[in-house]
Formats: C-alpha cells, structure tokens, sequence
C-alpha cells in the first residue's frame, strides 16, 4: 500500500489530528518523568523497594565473565550521545545539501540536546547508581534519568519521524516494532550492567520520547509538516 502524497484529505486529516495526540503523549511523557522523579527525591517507599528487587532480579553480577562485560556494553551502545551522532552526522549533511533547515533544526535539537537536558535533570533529582561494586557503585555521575534510556528512545523517536512519510504501511509497523525492541534491549542492558533502576530507565524513556513529540510539535515536523522530509 502506498503512503499517500502530501495535501492529500487523508494526511491533511492526520496533520489535524496527530498534534493532539502527540500532545497528549507529550503531556504524558512529561508527567511520567516528574512522577518518578517526585518519588526518588522524597524516598518514596514501594517505588523504592520496587527499584531494589528489580535491580537484584536482574543484575549480571559481580564478578561477571569479562566477554559478558563486553556484551553488554556493546548492546548498550546505541543509547550513547556518539552513537547518535554517527547515525544522524550523514542524514544532517544530506539534510543541508537538500536545503531542508527546519529539518536540520529538528534534528539537531530532538538528537543533539536530549543530553544536556538528562543532564540537567540528574543534577536536579540526585539520585546515587545502585551500589553494585562492579556496576554503578564504578562511577562518580548521576543516575535518574538514564541517559542511555534517554538516548535510544530520542534516537528512535527521531528516526521514525524522519522516515514515516516514506515508508509503506507494513513498513511502517516493521519499524516501529524493531525500535520498540532496540528501546526495551538497551533499557534492559542499564539495569544487566547494575547502572540503573527501574524508575531511572523508565523515566529516560518517556524523556526521550516526551522531548522529540515537544520539539516536533513546535517545529513542525510531523508528517506533512514544514520540517518533515515529503514522501517519495
């Protein structure tokens, strides 16, 4: 089946009807972030105890085979800031070459500053890694929002987007089903490694996704939209 074209009735009703439900996900993002913020920094007692039989249950170990290590580092790689920046560097410049700035701009802002912003809200929350001596007792930085949880979700929200106008509708559900796994895979592999809690992935998640809906919804970069790429 075949993505109909823009100024097309049927995208001009998805146009109309997608910054409400966008919205609406936005505003919920937000709200999911906030709530399991509130709970770390008031020592919310089940959020808490719920983070620590989590974190128990699933953690690889101290100790653990050094190849496992590197397992997983490696499959948590794509929620890294670099990560994103290989992948998204081509697309950028293809972006420019086309003349299509409000596209850069969305990019640039979703992709490139959903670090600095996680940032900000670790420093705001002030959560300490879980204390797994071989997992985030290892670093100095802040814990809730995972900012690799944070990454990958922004990284596949932006992806997604970009692509949407292109792709058939089978197309369409492949993809969204291949970056739901990336997403869950990459959250899983924070809490393997002993780095994260719940409440941090899940919270790096809805950030992800609640800051690339806000921007795409001021930009306009929906589907249709002034800094979306049109169809084939």
């Amino acid at each position: 089946m075949s993505v109909p074209p823009v100024g097309t009735a049927d995208v001009t009703r998805a146009r109309a009807a997608a910054p409400v439900s966008l919205v609406a996900a936005t505003v919920a993002g937000v709200a999911v972030v906030a709530l399991l913020g509130a709970g770390v920094r008031s020592d919310f007692g089940p959020q808490l105890r719920l983070d620590a039989a989590v974190s128990e249950a699933l953690y690889a170990g101290d100790g653990r085979a050094r190849a496992l290590d590197w397992l997983l580092e490696a499959l948590t790689a794509p929620g890294l800031a670099v990560f994103r920046l290989v992948l998204f560097l081509p697309v950028v410049v293809w972006l420019v070459r086309r003349s299509a700035w409000r596209t850069v701009v969305w990019v640039v802002l979703s992709a490139g500053l959903i670090s600095p912003v996680t940032a900000v809200l670790k420093d705001f929350f002030g959560r300490v890694r879980p204390p797994f001596e071989d997992g985030g007792a290892r670093y100095e930085s802040l814990s809730y929002p995972s900012g690799h949880s944070s990454g990958i979700a922004a990284l596949v929200t932006v992806a997604l987007v970009l692509a949407w106008p292109w792709l058939t509708t089978s197309a369409r559900r492949a993809w969204v089903v291949v970056g739901v796994l990336v997403v869950l895979l990459v959250g899983l592999t924070r809490m393997w490694l002993g780095v994260h809690y719940l409440s941090d992935v899940l919270g790096g998640w809805a950030l992800g996704l609640s800051w690339c809906l806000l921007v795409a919804v001021v930009v306009d970069a929906l589907p249709g939209g002034r800094a979306a790429l049109p169809p084939r």
